[in-house]
């Protein structure tokens, strides 16, 4: 029974207007539940940050009502940011069998594991969690294991449905649960959390299968070694990519750490299903025919550092492509990476290699993962929402989400595009979207969470861009007055100091110049010291270069 103090909260700290760290939290009452905790990649304008998570202070802030982190699949973009939470926020972590060894390994390396508390769901899981009761429900991705989260609260059913698709022909044999998502429909839902991925496709997401069709085509068509490229993460291509090496009787080797590691945590826990002695290691191939070889290789979006990208140039130490290999990519690039893809592609070319790149719809060799509009209008329709919040997609996404919910019997006015931050609130069945809490972006810099903020990355793009001067000044006092009695000047990225040492030897001249200036004025103050040095050092280097380099004075009393 509703009471007058009954409120649910809907709020998003992370995956809005964004691909990555998704993060949602729901609070009933005194009862929070988080949902997911991914992270994301810089970009290029984050110099030298490692990833990005979602700033969790809101949590902090409420531990005493956080019951638990639920996690609907093992996406890093969805369990990517675990450990990180767990160093400042140590939850119960609930997921299934392959989600939870992929964070098990997570947590391993942070040094987490033994004192984090893990906790193994299925669909058919019924969780309380305070006054909040939980249950689940089997849904299609493109790694095994994925869950849709009902969250049963006295105003009504909140429904977060994870990433999904409806693959009619699942390779993993894992089917939509789509008589149970018609039968929570069918109950009643308050509101509905669907990821927005693919709203702006039309029709249907194509099965998994039948890029298993294609892999199967191109093995049996190769003459050399093949080499292939796809998300590690996506087991299901690796089945298939395992079939078709098993059918033309062909070794697998593994390149990549994040490879290597889907395999060694999916294949013990049954996710995939190969021969032990097909495995090889990256060294013995050359001891193989070409004709008997498959490399599973990660690098498909053209990242510099992966193996697909070093084999390309050359640089690989165990491997390498030779004329006449066949080289996949099982992927489509990602918005962004397109150059990145090009650059790679065009190095195989030149190594004359047999290549099949493109876009998934082109070769093949790639289908989404995520719903297209049919089935997003499917799952609206399965579970008639009252309120309908579009998550996990670009701005356009969710807009284009909210059209498609209006378009299946969602009133006007009834959807809500959040922000990070915004909260959404339900009180005595009506929803208002009126406050924000607190959120953001965590930076994570090697061991350094979230001690790198907009100063430092300021700091490093002046450094990537016009580099530093150091200006160094040793002062000695003579007669109760300072006076400087040796200077240095040291350039980095800025210029090349054989070059130019008429330039060097004026910026030593204005340096020491700006301290007499203020020795005559009797300021003994060592930040105006520097302050005065960086002053007239700087308007001289810009007149002079047209640069802006870092100037750091380092002045010594001797």
């Amino acid at each position: 029974m509703k009471s007058a103090n009954d409120r649910l909260s809907i709020a998003a700290l992370g995956g809005v207007s964004e691909i990555g760290k998704n993060m949602y939290v729901i609070q009933s009452n005194e009862d929070i539940v988080a949902i997911d905790c991914g992270s994301k990649f810089p970009d290029e304008t984050l110099l030298g940050i490692d990833v990005i998570i979602p700033d969790v202070g809101y949590l902090l802030e409420r531990q005493e009502k956080v019951r638990a982190l639920v996690v609907t699949h093992g996406h890093e973009d969805h369990i990517g940011g675990i450990p990180y939470l767990i160093k400042q926020l140590n939850l119960p972590i609930y997921a299934t069998k392959l989600t939870l060894g992929l964070i098990e390994r997570k947590l391993s390396e942070h040094g987490l594991l033994a004192t984090t508390r893990l906790h193994q769901i299925d669909a058919d899981s019924r969780l309380r969690l305070g006054e909040t009761e939980l249950t689940f429900f089997r849904t299609n991705h493109s790694i095994p294991d994925c869950l849709g989260i009902v969250i049963h609260t006295p105003q009504g059913k909140v429904v977060h449905t994870g990433d999904f698709k409806f693959d009619l022909t699942p390779v993993n044999g894992q089917y939509a649960d789509i008589h149970k998502m018609a039968a929570i429909g069918e109950s009643g839902v308050l509101a509905l959390l669907s990821e927005s991925t693919n709203a702006e496709r039309p029709g249907f997401t194509p099965s998994e299968r039948t890029v298993g069709e294609q892999i199967m085509k191109a093995f049996e068509d190769a003459t050399g070694k093949i080499f292939l490229a796809t998300f590690a993460s996506n087991i299901n291509r690796l089945q298939q990519v395992i079939d078709a090496a098993a059918h033309t009787g062909r070794k697998i080797a593994l390149l990549g750490r994040s490879m290597v590691n889907a395999v060694e945590i999916a294949a013990p826990l049954g996710y995939l299903r190969l021969q032990p002695d097909m495995l090889i290691e990256p060294q013995d191939v050359n001891r193989y025919a070409p004709e008997r070889v498959a490399i599973l290789c990660t690098g498909s979006q053209g990242e510099p550092a992966a193996a697909l990208a070093r084999l390309a140039s050359g640089t690989h130490r165990q491997v390498e492509v030779r004329a006449g290999d066949t080289v996949i990519l099982a992927a489509t690039p990602i918005p962004g990476n397109e150059r990145n893809v090009a650059r790679v592609v065009d190095h195989l070319f030149d190594r004359q290699a047999n290549i099949i790149y493109g876009s998934g719809s082109v070769t093949g060799m790639h289908v989404s993962g995520h719903a297209s509009q049919e089935e997003l209008k499917l799952m609206l329709t399965l579970m008639k929402p009252k309120y309908f919040i579009p998550v996990h997609g670009e701005l356009r996404m969710l807009y284009q989400h909210r059209l498609l919910a209006e378009a299946v019997g969602v009133a006007k006015g009834h959807s809500f595009i959040l922000s990070n931050g915004d909260v959404v609130d339900i009180e005595q069945g009506v929803a208002r979207q009126e406050r924000k809490i607190h959120s953001g972006d965590t930076l994570v810099d090697g061991l350094g969470i979230g001690d790198v903020g907009h100063i430092v990355l300021r700091d490093r793009k002046v450094l990537s861009e016009d580099g530093i001067l150091i200006v160094i000044l040793s002062l000695t006092r003579i007669d109760g007055r300072m006076s400087v009695s040796k200077s240095d000047v040291i350039s980095r990225g800025f210029v090349y100091v054989r070059e130019s040492e008429g330039l060097m030897e004026e910026v030593n001249r204005l340096a020491v110049a700006a301290v007499e200036q203020l020795q005559d004025n009797r300021t003994n103050s060592w930040s105006m010291y520097k302050q005065s040095v960086k002053e007239a050092v700087g308007k001289f280097v810009y007149a002079e270069t047209k640069r802006r380099p870092m100037i750091l004075p380092i002045i010594i009393q001797i």
